[in-house]
């Protein structure tokens, strides 16, 4: 279906209240890359959330397959899988007004990865909005609702950021608006405690890879000042991978090690890449 003629009912909980799920997928060399972390991470947040979903995890990948076929798309290619509560009969809160099932759609483009080493450095600011707590909507949800991350957003491009760095509500670094933050201190790497953010499937292959290496990682609390001194910074996402970070609140950040673990890290992650 061309993408001009798509079409979701004004009626459907996803557009009304952003009652949906959904998981980005990467396309590499014909292949949808961790394919299975993403559809678990899926099933288990619609369960969480209560959506009724007939499609298995087989049906969901024939879907992406037909999609991607009748695009002739082969590689470099992005595609958002969501699923929503479904049409409503009256534009209310209540589950029980979600009434026709549930409705997914998948959108699919080719991109390569924007986040990526080029002139222009990469610039995050530090903003006010916040990562909540799980009793008021658990930050580890891939939900439709974006809101939080949207704002924040907006006020780190207000100042000339790229991506804002949020903190949790303890004022810990945790996360940026749509990627997961690492740094580097000496021959270690810190990241979040993973509480208050999407724990992403590139996060968690970070984390592994560290621990095959033989690199210290440490999942942990950590704050600004920690950021500020970190001999290299970066963020993780599915279609990113690692993307170094330049300065961080006017701070440049150096590598003072003499040999970089990030690129060491890119390497490997590129690595799985291929093999998958």
């Amino acid at each position: 279906m061309l993408r001009d003629n798509a079409k979701v009912s004004v009626f459907d909980s996803g557009f009304l209240l952003g009652d949906g799920i959904w998981e980005g997928l990467r396309l590499n060399k014909k292949k949808w890359v961790f394919f299975e972390d993403h559809i678990k991470r899926l099933f288990e947040a619609l369960k969480l959330v209560e959506i009724k979903f007939a499609l298995s995890k087989d049906q969901i990948l024939q879907e992406l397959e037909k999609t991607r076929l009748s695009n002739d798309m082969h590689t470099d290619v992005y595609a958002r899988f969501m699923v929503t509560r479904g049409k409503k009969s009256k534009p209310f809160q209540h589950p029980d007004f979600s009434i026709y099932g549930s409705t997914y759609v998948i959108i699919m483009e080719h991109s390569k990865p924007s986040l990526k080493v080029s002139k222009r450095n990469l610039k995050l600011i530090t903003v006010p909005q916040v990562r909540g707590l799980p009793m008021t909507q658990d930050p580890k949800l891939n939900s439709h609702s974006k809101l939080n991350c949207v704002l924040a957003c907006i006020q780190a491009t207000r100042v000339g950021g790229d991506e804002a760095l949020m903190l949790d509500p303890y004022g810990f670094v945790n996360t940026t608006n749509s990627c997961n933050f690492f740094i580097v201190k000496g021959k270690e790497v810190w990241t979040s405690t993973g509480d208050y953010c999407m724990n992403g499937v590139t996060r968690q292959k970070v984390i592994n890879l560290c621990r095959n290496l033989g690199i210290p990682i440490f999942e942990k609390n950590f704050t600004l000042l920690d950021t500020y001194s970190a001999d290299e910074i970066f963020l993780t996402g599915t279609f990113g991978g690692l993307t170094k970070v330049d300065t961080i609140d006017g701070h440049s950040i150096f590598n003072k090690n003499e040999n970089s673990i990030l690129q060491i890290l890119k390497n490997e992650y590129q690595g799985l890449i291929e093999k998958y």
